[in-house]
């Protein structure tokens, strides 16, 4: 049995007004983002120069788009001296080690890790691989890196060819892994980095409209965008991209959270900045507390979501008018404290 037609009305008006007062921008986050960017070897002069214009469009978008701190974005890259102002280091074996070091003894529990890997891939050995200056480093390796990160979420890219082979090394707990290919066979060049930064630098991936991009909304732009290219190229479709956030090992090129667990971690993932405090001054503990709570809410809301197709129509509409609610509340909290007008 439906929601009476007055009913619909008057859940739908007080979602509208909820989520108009929710968009309000807010500058605290319990949440931080951390971003570590890694080109590798190149091989020629237009790989280079698709590499780091891939590698800024990406850094660019996380600063001044969605407000990750510049001190937490970190961009390793074949040649310091193309951007000396920006490229902190070459993008080595032992300085990839070191940056995601970094990055560990910083980040916070429940904060997010994203690293994005833009180069050249193959498969050697039995062992997915990414070519760097100097060694390479395999899947293998990257697994024992993101090892350092248990408490945190994680979101990683290979967005080289030959990239499949990454998943079932680094599928885990907490973690969204994305690759370009579906397997180490499919080497030729791949398109899929660029539409992936694309997705959080230009308008078009946010489809759920809530003013920001998720890991899941970036895949599936970039999925879609990759295959329009080919069509309009009447190219045959040679990279078949990947998401895996479930742990189980094995990616789907169409992952359905709604049909399933794929897909569901990366819904939730999002590229934000973090606290806005006073240099020096850590955030007041009463409003992280608050922040954590806040994302609680959001949290259960996309759950509620997910099981929208599973619950009667009134049913969902409660619910989701409770949470709603709730969320709005918390929002007032955090304002208040933070001394904002309302």
């Amino acid at each position: 049995m439906g929601i009476p037609p007055a009913q619909g009305a008057r859940v739908r008006a007080i979602r509208g007004f909820l989520l108009a007062f929710l968009l309000l921008p807010t500058p605290l986050a319990a949440q931080q983002s951390y971003l570590l960017v890694v080109s590798g070897l190149s091989g020629e002069p237009r790989y280079a120069d698709r590499f780091h214009d891939w590698a800024t469009t990406m850094m660019e978008a996380a600063q001044d788009r969605w407000g990750v701190s510049q001190d937490n974005i970190v961009y390793l890259a074949e040649k310091t001296d193309r951007d000396p102002q920006r490229i902190a280091a070459r993008s080595t074996r032992e300085n990839v080690e070191s940056a995601a070091q970094e990055i560990a003894g910083r980040a916070s529990s429940g904060d997010l890790v994203f690293v994005l890997l833009i180069g050249h891939g193959a498969t050697a050995d039995g062992e997915a691989r990414i070519s760097l200056p100097g060694p390479d480093m395999s899947a293998a390796d990257f697994a024992k890196l993101l090892d350092r990160f248990a408490t945190q979420r994680v979101v990683f890219v290979n967005a080289a060819s030959a990239s499949g082979g990454f998943i079932p090394e680094l599928s885990g707990e907490n973690r969204a892994i994305i690759t370009a290919t579906r397997s180490g066979r499919e080497r030729n060049e791949t398109i899929f980095g660029e539409h992936f930064v694309e997705a959080y630098a230009a308008d078009g991936a946010d489809v759920d409209k809530d003013e920001r991009v998720s890991a899941l909304e970036a895949f599936e732009y970039a999925r879609h965008e990759v295959a329009r290219v080919y069509e309009a190229d009447g190219r045959l479709l040679t990279e078949h991209a990947l998401l895996d956030d479930d742990g189980d090992g094995e990616g789907s090129t169409d992952p359905d959270p709604r049909a399933g667990s794929e897909g569901q971690l990366a819904r939730t993932l999002f590229l934000i900045g973090g606290p806005t405090v006073v240099a020096g001054e850590p955030p007041d503990p009463g409003l992280v507390a608050l922040y954590g709570e806040k994302r609680a809410l959001e949290e259960a809301i996309a759950a509620l979501r997910l099981r929208k197709d599973e619950m009667s129509t009134d049913a969902y509409e409660q619910e989701l008018e409770k949470l709603l609610v709730e969320l709005a509340l918390k929002t007032r909290q955090i304002r208040e404290l933070e001394g904002k007008e309302q």
